[in-house]
């Protein structure tokens, strides 16, 4: 690299954001990065930021106006961005004796290099994703809630059926978002190449819950497609049931209609 990470300084801030659904990256790929995979990029006079393709960014060492310039620059770069991105701020800070730990909420490192600014980003980055679809996940729970407590209902409309798919439709891409794209609970691919990171990487994950988040998330999206597909299921038997009860009245009546006709003519 060209420079070194925050000289001088013992503590650095720490800022992470889910920006937007995603984040062109290819405008970096012609630019002196610091590294790649995840790609970091210099910041500022000091700083330093970390850029993930599926709308997460998490900026280190940035003074508030800077820190806001970069953000706006990178505003054009991102992809339906958030208008209230989920956010998460945390301090670092150096101990030669940690060997990589959280206390206190604070995050102690060894040293300020990039494999170990990668992995803190890793995490943070993930733990955005997941404030913002655990939010996502509870106003859908909110919603499917009232089919819930209406499954005994004999009546359905068709918006009550479109709103049901709906609710499947927004759990499915939930868990598309979370697995497909930001990939959760997969470690990141440097810690192949880096193995002495993986302690610091247990850590965090570990401190930020991210596993145990994940798998309370799944838990409550599965509920949430299990009981909008039931209730759709209920609906379209509903609407079976209906149909055949036609089938039936139209046939008494017709056979009514048969006999009322022989009676009057005999």
């Amino acid at each position: 690299m060209k420079k070194p990470l925050f000289p001088n300084r013992e503590q650095v801030q720490v800022h992470a954001l889910f920006f937007g659904q995603s984040i062109n990256l290819e405008p970096f790929a012609n630019t002196n990065s610091l590294a790649l995979s995840p790609l970091m990029v210099e910041a500022g006079e000091q700083g330093c930021a970390v850029l993930f393709n599926y709308g997460a960014v998490v900026v280190f060492g940035l003074p508030p106006v800077t820190e806001v310039k970069f953000l706006n620059d990178l505003r054009t770069l991102t992809i339906e961005p958030f208008t209230h991105p989920e956010t998460e701020e945390v301090l670092i800070r150096l101990d030669a004796n940690s060997f990589s730990k959280v206390e206190d909420g604070i995050i102690l490192l060894p040293k300020f290099d990039i494999l170990s600014l990668q992995i803190v980003a890793d995490i943070l980055a993930k733990s955005v994703v997941l404030a913002h679809y655990e939010e996502g996940a509870a106003a859908v729970f909110d919603q499917i809630e009232p089919f819930a407590a209406s499954l005994q209902r004999l009546t359905w409309g068709r918006s009550e059926g479109r709103e049901l798919l709906k609710q499947i439709g927004g759990a499915l891409l939930i868990q598309h978002k979370m697995m497909g794209r930001v990939e959760i609970v997969d470690k990141p691919e440097l810690l192949w190449d880096s193995p002495e990171l993986d302690r610091l990487y247990l850590r965090l994950e570990d401190e930020y819950e991210i596993r145990d988040r994940h798998l309370a998330l799944e838990r409550k999206l599965e509920l949430v497609s299990r009981t909008a597909q039931t209730a759709l299921e209920l609906q379209q038997q509903n609407t079976g049931l209906r149909l055949e009860w036609y089938v039936v009245i139209l046939i008494v009546a017709e056979v009514l209609l048969s006999l009322y006709e022989i009676f009057v003519q005999g």
